[in-house]
């Protein structure tokens, strides 16, 4: 047993530092979120005098927070599944077929990582509307795919790697076809990196501003980040109502975030090592 030294109390005390720092943001959206919008705008910092709760329901009421909700499910839901489904299922071809096509393939995916967002934001929006696909729940899962898939295959091209091709041709002997392969062998074994991916993902499609408010411009459509920022305007801010909007959507994804957050370090770890 290792013995408690005042080296490791100050190493404690600086993490508990450092977290409180983290957490701070927290505190603060929280306690102004039942502040009236002159106490917020006189003392952000300070306790609540008097908890407004009824901040809370009347930004229920005026984002229609159950209607954004399930929008931001479903785009967020069916995007996730799309990505993690295609990204494995692609990475395992271009492992097992290692031709110079999937290389070349590879190598594109890889370029394609490294381009920002806002270089391809216009084109991406000009195809949309081309397709016939603005305002459209199916236009923005189909951009959240094109453009996440590339670290998605990324990611399980070299977990796939560390895969014994062994284990499946015995699958093949006995009968198995190669779909079955992947889904009875390969796929229970990508699942460290496949939860990698979908929390990652998760985060990143349900808390998204930008291409939500590029592509879907109906309100019976607007994702909760939306229908949030519609608080604010040229002239006024309503904080008192932003804040609990907030709060409620943010809520769903941090108890998300928690329950599976031991599957990033899992499969980043699995992935640095197999890879």
């Amino acid at each position: 047993m290792k013995r408690y030294t005042g080296r490791t109390l100050i190493l404690e005390i600086g993490m508990v530092l450092v977290s409180l720092v983290f957490l701070a943001p927290f505190y603060f959206l929280f306690v102004n979120s039942v502040k009236p919008f002159g106490e917020i705008m006189s003392d952000a910092a300070s306790w609540p005098q008097v908890f407004q709760w009824e901040n809370y329901s009347r930004a229920w009421t005026l984002t229609r927070f159950p209607e954004a909700f399930a929008n931001s499910l479903v785009i967020t839901v069916v995007g996730v599944a799309l990505i993690g489904l295609i990204s494995c299922m692609a990475a395992y071809r271009m492992v097992r077929a290692n031709t110079l096509f999937n290389q070349i393939f590879l190598l594109v995916l890889v370029a394609a990582m490294v381009v920002p967002f806002q270089t391809i934001m216009m084109p991406l929006i000009r195809v949309i509307s081309e397709l016939g696909l603005m305002n459209s729940k199916i236009g923005l899962i189909i951009s959240y795919l094109g453009l996440s898939t590339p670290m998605a295959v990324f990611l399980f091209h070299g977990f796939v790697k560390s895969i014994p091709l062994e284990i499946e041709e015995a699958a093949t002997v006995d009968g198995s076809t190669r779909i079955g392969v992947f889904f009875r062998i390969v796929l229970p074994m990508l699942k460290p990196m496949l939860m990698t991916v979908i929390v990652l993902n998760t985060l990143a499609i349900w808390n998204d501003y930008l291409l939500p408010s590029l592509i879907l411009q109906k309100p019976e459509l607007r994702t909760i980040p939306l229908a949030t920022f519609s608080f604010f305007s040229e002239y006024t801010k309503q904080w008192d109502l932003a804040l609990p909007a907030l709060v409620l959507g943010v809520t769903p994804i941090i108890v998300f975030f928690l329950f599976l957050q031991r599957y990033i370090v899992e499969g980043i770890a699995a992935g640095s090592v197999k890879g």
